[in-house]
């Protein structure tokens, strides 16, 4: 089961340590490095990583259903997927801090409502921009689309290389992660999902 988190938990501003607390504790991983954070090549290292984390982990401060506030009545007698493939994204694994970052393909089967195509984009991001672990980011969007926009059928396929095992661990770069999350027809009838996942696989010209 993926582990569920309660933005609202993730959102309390008061449980934040200040700008300059921040700061020292990235001055101490520099010295447990074994570097000098006071000479000139990184004076201005903590400053900057705290500036760099405030845009990298901007989703824990932003409300998911933000991004899908704007829908529109469904086109009439259209009942077929909506696919917005290659959103590219960079997250962060939650277990080592290092990046994880590929694309991801986002479909849905409209029933009442659609919503703007760079909402999705926008949504992807949203989630990307936390600690994350791609289970839990692939599943989370999908069921924020479901609800909100309460499809016949969502889904979702996210394919990422995880520089924790490329960079370090078992070193094996150009190793991708493929994870995948259905929801209502995308679900129950096969070849739907397959009509998805062919979809997904086809090459740009």
């Amino acid at each position: 089961m993926v582990e569920k988190r309660s933005d609202a938990l993730r959102l309390i501003a008061t449980e934040r340590p200040s700008r300059e607390e921040a700061e020292a504790a990235v001055a101490t991983l520099i010295r447990w490095a074994g570097d000098d954070p006071s000479r000139a090549g990184l004076r201005e290292t903590p400053k900057r990583v705290v500036d760099s984390y405030r845009e990298l982990f901007a989703g824990n401060f932003k409300n998911p259903e933000q991004d899908l506030d704007a829908t529109f009545p469904a086109e009439a007698g259209y009942d077929e997927v909506v696919l917005v493939k290659d959103i590219r994204f960079y997250s962060h694994c939650e277990h080592h801090i290092t990046p994880f970052f590929g694309k991801a393909h986002i479909g849905y089967i409209p029933s009442d409502r659609i919503v703007g195509l760079s909402r999705i984009v926008h949504l992807v991001h949203t989630y990307a921009r936390r600690l994350q672990t791609q289970e839990r980011m692939t599943a989370e969007i999908g069921e924020m689309l479901q609800t909100t926009l309460k499809a016949q059928g969502v889904a979702v396929i996210i394919e990422a290389e995880h520089l924790c095992m490329s960079m370090r661990g078992i070193r094996q770069p150009g190793t991708e992660t493929i994870t995948a999350h259905f929801t209502g027809a995308f679900r129950d009838e096969p070849a739907r999902q397959a009509q998805f996942i062919s979809f997904t696989r086809r090459v740009n010209p």
